[in-house]
């Protein structure tokens, strides 16, 4: 890699962590350092929840799908598009109301406004260990980026710097270093994308015509996917936006009602058709480049699908243009670390170990997020796949937290105790079926039974709680 692009690369780091010490000493409150104060505008939160929720993670492993199945891989992100503006129309006008009078921080506040706080406190374990995974798999997919980047880098050293920058500017300057962050990581990868990586990989290996000499004619259909596959990430994708802390999060910090759905409109828009079809592309020309010689040295059939993609940019642009477009792939990757890091110490702080209202809070909030950021990292050193451990992270809270939610928010009376009975089977039945690898019928993702049996325990406890106090 040539001393320009390492420059570009070294300064943007250093503009990160920078950011982060400069709202280390405008946080005075937890309210500063979890909510950004409350007063953010529609155009930081959509930029933001796109960011957080796209990120690095699925930009690379977009990169992966578009390397393994072609445009196809498309929908995985059209589940984000409708999820946003479903949560946008029945979630935020709900949750903004109860946030707006008691000043929430966490999202499991909100259920203990409508249940009770027991639900509270385990929807905040469930969140806190799902985001722990999610972050972790941000992580994983730096060190994938730099790894494949940097010449005679290991992986394992790829890993810890990546993490550590992601822990220090998050830990110091908490949701406005993160949110405002998020506004320039978003845009420098856009461009980033759009104007330099996707035009000087589509010229340099020759256009369309390369494409389509050198790639089955199902990479270029949207029909190259099962149903299963899309059933599987709708039943995924789509509920995060109904229980993702990182969302709730952005909801509180939003100014009004009004600025919070309009931020949730245009993180839709960004996350498909924009970011859907750039991810995929640019992962369908790494395989092109593999295949037609102009990266050798790599047999496409062996290679982690997920390395294509930062192998083509290495390869294929000029000197001072990779260092661009790698941070701006790094920026998307911090974008989303950074968001899961604070969720997951938010939900610990708030609601595990209710430290949130102490004197010390803001110190406890900050060595909280130190701690579970050290966590992910040790994670992210004992997994090799960016897009399966974070759907696995997503599965296990979907699984658990979905069913308390719709119940909050589509019923007129809730159940405390059925809340509890639904969270504890729904995510211990994903979490065992997916670990174990047990076969589910017709290819279906274990999240969907999951699900199921959440839906089923909740409704069967309320019935047994009727029956036993009418007897």
């Amino acid at each position: 890699m040539h001393p320009v692009d390492i420059s570009i690369f070294i300064l943007y780091l250093i503009a990160m962590l920078s950011i982060g010490v400069y709202f280390l000493r405008k946080n005075k409150t937890t309210d500063d350092y979890f909510v950004g104060g409350r007063q953010m505008n529609s155009l930081h939160i959509g930029l933001s929840v796109v960011a957080t929720d796209v990120g690095g993670g699925f930009s690379i492993g977009l990169g992966g799908l578009g390397f393994t199945m072609g445009l196809s891989g498309s929908w995985l992100l059209f589940t984000g598009l409708i999820g946003a503006w479903l949560s946008g129309v029945f979630l935020i006008p709900k949750v903004y109301t109860y946030a707006s009078k008691k000043g929430f921080l966490t999202f499991p506040q909100f259920l203990e406004a409508i249940f009770d706080k027991r639900v509270a406190f385990f929807a905040g374990i469930i969140s806190a260990i799902g985001y722990l995974g999610f972050t972790s798999s941000q992580i994983l997919a730096g060190a994938k980026l730099a790894a494949a980047t940097f010449n005679d880098l290991p992986m394992e050293m790829a890993l810890i710097i990546m993490g550590a920058i992601a822990i220090i500017y998050t830990a110091l300057g908490g949701l406005k270093a993160v949110i405002y962050t998020d506004t320039i990581q978003w845009l420098i990868l856009m461009a980033g994308l759009i104007f330099i990586a996707l035009p000087f990989s589509y010229y340099t290996l020759g256009g369309f015509d390369a494409i389509k000499t050198s790639l089955n004619t199902d990479f270029l259909s949207l029909n190259n996917i099962s149903w299963q596959q899309l059933v599987n990430w709708m039943f995924t994708i789509i509920p995060i936006w109904f229980i993702g802390m990182t969302l709730y999060q952005r909801i509180y910090a939003a100014k009004d009602k009004d600025t919070a759905q309009k931020g949730w409109f245009i993180a839709g828009l960004f996350e498909y058709p924009i970011m859907a079809f750039i991810g995929v592309l640019l992962g369908m020309l790494a395989k092109v480049a593999i295949d037609n010689g102009t990266i050798t040295g790599y047999d496409a059939n062996l290679l982690d699908a997920e390395m294509g993609l930062p192998i083509l940019l290495k390869t294929i642009l000029p000197v001072g243009f990779l260092g661009i477009v790698l941070s701006a792939y790094f920026s998307a990757i911090m974008s989303t670390a950074d968001s899961c890091l604070m969720a997951s110490s938010g939900n610990i702080l708030t609601d595990v170990l209710n430290k949130h209202e102490t004197k010390h809070s803001l110190l406890y909030s900050q060595i909280l997020t130190f701690i579970v950021g050290l966590l992910a990292l040790f994670l992210a050193l004992k997994m090799t796949n960016v897009l399966e451990l974070m759907l696995l992270s997503y599965s296990f809270m979907v699984s658990g937290l979905i069913v308390p939610v719709l119940a909050a928010l589509f019923t007129q009376k809730t159940a405390p105790s059925a809340a509890l009975t639904s969270m504890f089977v729904g995510g211990t039945t994903t979490l065992t079926l997916k670990l174990m690898n047990y076969p589910i019928p017709l290819g279906l993702d274990a999240n969907i039974i999951g699900i199921t049996a959440s839906a089923m325990a909740y409704i069967t406890t309320i019935i047994a709680v009727k029956r036993f106090t009418n007897s």
